[in-house]
C-alpha cells in the first residue's frame, strides 16, 4: 500500500495564531474545492473563493483593492499590462458599428489600436485635439460609444480640459474613459471629474521600479465591470501573481516617490529651459506651458514627474545627448524610481510618420524625461553636460 505522505502530495499550509506582516506571494494556478456543489457556489457568486488564476488570484485582488482606495473606486481589475486594460475596455464594451472618439496625443500603442485594430473589427474611430473641447464635440456622433483621453498627454504633456469633455460625453450618452497613468491618483482623480472608467499602466509610477508589467481598470457603473472582466478572462489578459506582489510592495512608497519626483521635475524643467540649444521645455506648472491655466484649475499645484524638451540639431544631436547622459538610462518607459530618458520618435511614437509626429509637436530633437528621486542638483548637472555635448 502506498504511503499517503509521499512527496507528491501537497503539504497543508502551517496554521498560525499570528499573521504575516508582508503580503504572501500565492503563485498557485489552480485552487481545489470541497465538492461540485461548492464549486457551483463559487461560480454563482454565492460564496467567495478562487478557482483558476486566469479568473483571479489573491495577489491581484490585494493590489486592485489598494489602487481602488487611491482612485476612490470599487471592483477594479488588475490585468497583464496597461495595454491589456485598454484592450479589455475597448473590446469588452464596443461592438461593430460603434464609434470611439480619442485624443490625438495618446500613447503610441493606444493610437495604433484606434487607427488599425478597432476599424478592422468594425469600430470606427476619430482622433481629436484633447485640449480643445470644441474639437471633441465636433467629433461626436450618435453612435459614439466612448471617449478615450489622457489627462496629460504622452509625450507632449498637453492638458485636457476633462471637466468640459465630461459634459460633452454625458450629453451624448458616451462613456468617458481616462488613462490616468501620467497623473496618477496623487495628482488627479478622474471619477471626481465625471469619468466613467479609469485605466492605469501600473508598470509605471504606481509600481515604480521597472520590474513588474501590469495594468488596472475600474468602472464607476457595476454593469460595466462584468463585460470588461469577462473579456479580460476570456482573452487571457491575466496578471502575474509575482508582478502583483512586486507592485503592491512598490505602492507602499508611492506617495513619497511621487512627491520627490514631482519636486525634482519642476526644478529640472526650469534648469533645462536656461540651457543653450534647448528649443523649448514643457512642464504643466511652468507659466509658458500652453495649457498652464487648465493645469492649475485641474491639478492645482501638481505638475507631475514628467518633463519634455527639445534641442537643436535633429537626430545627430539626439544621439550625442543620449551618449553623453551615460548615467541616465535611455529606455522606453516612465515612472521608475530613477530618472529615465526617452526619445518618442524612436520609441513610443515610432509607428507614426514623421509628418504625423510633427503635427503633434514631436521632432527628432524631442526628449521625454521621467524624473526620479535622485538629488535635483545631480540631475541638473547631468542634463547640462548632456545637452552641451549635443550642441558641441
Amino acid at each position: 500500500m502506498s504511503d499517503p505522505k509521499t512527496s507528491v502530495r501537497r503539504t497543508p499550509w502551517p496554521e498560525s495564531v499570528s499573521r504575516p506582516v508582508a503580503t504572501p506571494l500565492q503563485p498557485s494556478v489552480v485552487y481545489a474545492s470541497h465538492s461540485p456543489d461548492a464549486l457551483d457556489a463559487q461560480y454563482e457568486r454565492r460564496t467567495e473563493g478562487y478557482t483558476y488564476a486566469r479568473e483571479g488570484h489573491p495577489n491581484a485582488a490585494v493590489l486592485a483593492q489598494k489602487i481602488d482606495a487611491l482612485e476612490g473606486a470599487e471592483g477594479g481589475l488588475v490585468t497583464a499590462s496597461g495595454m491589456a486594460s485598454v484592450t479589455a475596455v475597448m473590446l469588452g464594451l464596443c461592438r461593430a458599428g460603434d464609434h470611439v472618439v480619442a485624443g490625438d496625443q495618446l500613447y503610441g500603442r493606444s493610437l495604433r489600436m484606434l487607427a488599425e485594430d478597432l476599424p478592422r473589427l468594425g469600430v470606427e474611430t476619430t482622433l481629436a485635439d484633447p485640449t480643445d473641447p470644441d474639437a471633441i464635440a465636433a467629433a461626436m456622433r450618435p453612435e459614439t460609444r466612448m471617449v478615450l483621453l489622457e489627462v496629460v498627454s504622452n509625450p507632449t504633456l498637453r492638458v485636457c480640459d476633462i471637466d468640459a469633455v465630461a459634459a460633452i460625453a454625458a450629453r451624448h450618452g458616451a462613456l468617458l474613459v481616462i488613462d490616468n497613468t501620467f497623473t496618477t491618483p496623487r495628482a488627479f482623480k478622474p471619477f471626481a471629474h465625471g469619468a466613467d472608467i479609469v485605466i492605469h499602466s501600473v508598470t509605471k509610477m504606481l509600481a515604480g521600479h521597472s520590474d513588474a508589467t501590469l495594468g488596472y481598470v475600474a468602472a464607476r457603473d457595476p454593469e460595466l465591470r462584468g463585460p470588461i472582466r469577462d473579456f479580460a478572462v476570456t482573452a487571457g489578459l491575466t496578471a502575474s501573481p509575482f508582478d502583483c506582489w512586486l507592485a503592491e510592495r512598490g505602492l507602499h512608497s508611492f506617495e513619497l516617490r511621487y512627491d520627490r519626483a514631482e519636486s525634482n521635475a519642476a526644478t529640472l524643467a526650469d534648469h533645462i529651459a536656461t540651457l543653450p540649444g534647448v528649443t523649448g521645455v514643457l512642464y504643466p506648472q511652468r507659466p509658458d506651458h500652453p495649457d498652464h491655466a487648465t493645469a492649475r484649475r485641474l491639478l492645482g499645484s501638481r505638475g507631475g514627474h514628467m518633463v519634455t524638451f527639445g534641442i537643436e540639431g535633429g537626430r545627430v544631436a539626439a544621439n550625442a545627448l543620449v551618449e553623453a547622459a551615460e548615467n541616465i538610462p535611455f529606455a522606453p518607459t516612465l515612472g521608475d524610481i530613477g530618472t529615465t530618458l526617452s526619445h518618442p520618435a524612436t520609441s513610443s511614437h515610432r509607428a507614426l510618420t514623421p509628418e504625423a509626429r510633427a503635427a503633434l509637436g514631436i521632432g527628432e530633437g524631442t526628449f521625454r524625461v521621467s524624473v526620479g528621486v535622485e538629488p535635483a542638483e545631480l540631475l541638473c548637472a547631468e542634463f547640462a553636460t548632456a545637452i552641451a555635448a549635443s550642441q558641441g
